[in-house]
């Protein structure tokens, strides 16, 4: 059962509310409810798949600390309430052991709904470019838009998207550099001009072992890999064990790092900005 009530350790003073109070109502559109964890579901079209684990643990230290400041917004499903807008609050507000979410009721669609999901994570910068994708892909087929009334929609141009929905098109080894921050959706698009799924999967890992920027990238795809139709990739990938080397250790570390052989030498090379952030770096090495 839903309760409109003081809202947690923070929000409550803000709205004005009196803590402790506890109404039972009948949700309508825009009720503001403190709602039990237990009754609000995750959306499974959410468009945004991943979410960092030190930024969750963060987020729950501080829900713990001070509650949840800024409600999330559900709409009622089933008997229960689906999220609409802020998962990522929701997974911390559960990780940090709260029985209750302050939450914003709205009766919307599911066209509404992944639209409003695609929009927030948009303003926020917090999906990478293929989460993006893949939600255009689905609110485009699961509603029958066109690129340009997507566009409309979202506040994009009919290019901007369609330049997302071609990373779709990239193999899946080269879709889990783009994933994981190794490259650039700009790089991306760039190892889209070459014809073949080979050699778009060498030009790719190519870009991440010698750092190539977008420009480069394109300079090389141009001239080296798109030559004939049958020609070869110009070196064999990385080993599987490099690829997820290097993935694991960008999610610990926080910051791009790569797992290559150089002149017969196997290496792994960690970026870092200065000299508080290499303080940083060696402490999360060291477990400090």
């Amino acid at each position: 059962m839903a309760k409109r009530a003081g809202l947690g350790r923070g929000l409550g003073a803000l709205l004005g509310e009196t803590a402790g109070e506890v109404r039972y109502d009948t949700p309508s559109a825009g009720t503001l409810l403190e709602l039990r964890i237990s009754d609000v579901k995750p959306n499974p079209d959410q468009p945004r798949r991943t979410f960092d684990e030190e930024e969750l643990e963060e987020l729950a230290s501080s829900i713990r600390a001070n509650g949840i400041l800024q409600p999330i917004v559900v709409r009622p499903m089933d008997g229960s309430y689906q999220i609409i807008a802020g998962e990522r609050r929701y997974q911390a507000a559960c990780r940090a052991g709260l029985q209750t979410v302050p939450s914003v009721v709205r009766d919307v669609t599911d066209k509404e709904v992944l639209q409003l999901a695609l929009i927030e994570n948009l303003q926020r910068s917090d999906l990478n470019p293929l989460e993006a994708a893949r939600g255009y892909k689905d609110l485009m087929e699961q509603h029958g838009l066109t690129q340009e009334e997507l566009g409309q929609v979202l506040g994009k141009s009919r290019s901007s998207i369609a330049n997302a929905l071609r990373l779709l098109e990239l193999p899946p080894e080269v879709q889990e550099l783009v994933w994981d921050g190794s490259i650039t959706a700009g790089h991306a698009r760039a190892i889209l001009s070459v014809p073949h799924n080979e050699d778009r999967i060498a030009l790719a890992h190519k870009v991440v072992d010698e750092g190539l920027s977008v420009r480069q990238t394109e300079m090389l795809g141009s001239r080296v890999f798109v030559k004939t139709p049958q020609q070869p990739a110009s070196k064999a990938a990385r080993p599987q064990s490099f690829v997820q080397a290097a993935k694991t250790l960008r999610q610990k570390l926080s910051t791009k790092v790569v797992v290559r052989t150089v002149r017969g030498r196997n290496k792994i090379e960690i970026e870092f900005g200065d000299e508080a952030e290499l303080d940083e770096l060696v402490n999360k090495i060291l477990g400090e």
